[in-house]
C-alpha cells in the first residue's frame, strides 16, 4: 500500500494550495458555470476553496433532498456546495482518508451552516478509505447518488471502489464522476512512478478497463457525458509517460435493473433546476423540454427506475408512440473519439467537461 501511504504524504503535507501541483492533468471546468452552482460557491469559505484539488465540476443534476456521497471529499469544497443543492432535508457526506484534509473540511462545519441558515446540520465527513466504504461506517442502500472528483485514478483496486460504491447506493441511484483515464493499459514503471501517480496520471485506468469492470460489479453500462484530452507541460513527466495519452471523462454509472426495459419514447417536463430549458443527459442524449425522444433500452431503465422518473412522461406500456420522435446522436464510447470531437469544434463547443489550464485544481 505504498501509494496509500504516498498519497497521505503528498495530498497532506506537500500540497498546501493548487499552484503546488507538478502537472497540468487536473484540470478546470472548459464551460461557465451554471450560476446557481457558480452562487453555491460563492458561499464556501476560502480556506477551503484554497485547499480543494480537484478535475472539473462534478454537479449531476435533481439533487433536492438526495442523499450524496463524496469519494475523496478533500477539504470539503465540492460538500458544501452540494449542501446548498440539495436542501436542509437532504445529506451529504465526504469520506477522505487524509487527515490533513479532514481537519480543514471539519473546521468549518458551524461557520457553513450558519452560512446556509441551516438549523441542522447536513453535511458530515468521515475518514476512511474508498475501497472499504462499509469500514467506514457508511451503510449499504443508503445513498442516492454518489460524486467522485478525480480520486479513483488514485486507488490501488479500482474495481473495489465501484463495487463499494454499488454497494452503499440505493436502487436507482447513480454513481456520477470525473476522473483521468488513458488510452492503454499503463506499464508498471508508469503505475510505480509517485510524482505521476500523485499528479493523477500513474493510476490513471485504461477507459475500457472501466466498461468491464462496470459490468462485472452490476452497474449499467457507463454513458460518457464529458471528455477533454490532457496535455502535461511538464517535459520531465512527458518523457517518462512515452506516447501514452490521457483524457479527462465523466461518466454516470447506474444501479438500475437489467433486461426488463424496452426502447421507448419520453419527454423531458422542464422540472429539473437550472436545467428548464435542456437536460444533457450524455453526449448522446439531450432532452428538450416537452419534445418527444426516442430512447434505447439502457436509457428507458435508467430513467423509470432513476430519481429522473418524476421528470419525464414516459408512453404507456404497448400503448401508441404519438408523433415521430427525435432520434439520439450515434452513440460515442470511446472518450478519446469523444474529447477529438470536441477539439475539432472549438472553442464554445457543449463540452461541460475540462479543459487545459495553468491554474488548475486538481485531485484531492
Amino acid at each position: 500500500f505504498w501509494s496509500i501511504v504516498l498519497l497521505q504524504d503528498y495530498y497532506g503535507k506537500r500540497l498546501q494550495k493548487t499552484s503546488d501541483l507538478q502537472s497540468n492533468a487536473c484540470v478546470a471546468p472548459a464551460e461557465p458555470t451554471p450560476p446557481f452552482i457558480r452562487q453555491a460557491l460563492k458561499k464556501v469559505h476560502p480556506e477551503v476553496t484554497a485547499r480543494y484539488y480537484g478535475c472539473g465540476l462534478v454537479v449531476p443534476e435533481c439533487l433536492e433532498g438526495c442523499r450524496i456521497l463524496d469519494l475523496g471529499s478533500g477539504s470539503g469544497r465540492d460538500c458544501y456546495m452540494l449542501s446548498q443543492l440539495v436542501g436542509e432535508k437532504g445529506h451529504v457526506t465526504g469520506i477522505d482518508m487524509t487527515e490533513g484534509q479532514l481537519a480543514v473540511a471539519m473546521a468549518y462545519v458551524d461557520h457553513h451552516m450558519r452560512e446556509f441558515a441551516y438549523k441542522t446540520p447536513n453535511v458530515s465527513f468521515v475518514q476512511g478509505y474508498i475501497e472499504a466504504l462499509s469500514e467506514a461506517g457508511l451503510e449499504k442502500n443508503s445513498f442516492d447518488i454518489i460524486i467522485s472528483n478525480c480520486v479513483v485514478n488514485l486507488s490501488p483496486d479500482k474495481k473495489k471502489v465501484l463495487s463499494e460504491a454499488y454497494s452503499v447506493l440505493k436502487d436507482g441511484g447513480e454513481l456520477y464522476f470525473s476522473d483521468v483515464y488513458s488510452n492503454e493499459r499503463l506499464t508498471e514503471e508508469i503505475k510505480n512512478h509517485k510524482v505521476l501517480w500523485g499528479e493523477c496520471l500513474g493510476g490513471a485506468l485504461w477507459w475500457k478497463d472501466l466498461l468491464q469492470f462496470a459490468e462485472e460489479v452490476g452497474f449499467s453500462p457507463p454513458r460518457l457525458v464529458t471528455a477533454n484530452v490532457i496535455t502535461v507541460d511538464n517535459q520531465e513527466l512527458q518523457d517518462a509517460l512515452g506516447n501514452f495519452k490521457f483524457v479527462s471523462a465523466t461518466y454516470r454509472l447506474f444501479k438500475v435493473p437489467k433486461g426488463n426495459t424496452k426502447p421507448c419514447q419520453v419527454i423531458y417536463n422542464g422540472t429539473i433546476t437550472g436545467m428548464e430549458e435542456n437536460f444533457k443527459f450524455d453526449c448522446r442524449y439531450t432532452f428538450k423540454v416537452n419534445e418527444v425522444v426516442e430512447v434505447d433500452a439502457e436509457v428507458s431503465s435508467i430513467l423509470t427506475n432513476s430519481r429522473f422518473a418524476a421528470d419525464f412522461t414516459f408512453q404507456p406500456p404497448g400503448g401508441p408512440c404519438g408523433p415521430i420522435g427525435v432520434k439520439p446522436k450515434a452513440g460515442i464510447v470511446d472518450p478519446f473519439e469523444l474529447a477529438l470531437q470536441q477539439e475539432k469544434q472549438g472553442p464554445g463547443s457543449d463540452t461541460g467537461g475540462c479543459c487545459r489550464t495553468q491554474d488548475a485544481t486538481c485531485c484531492k
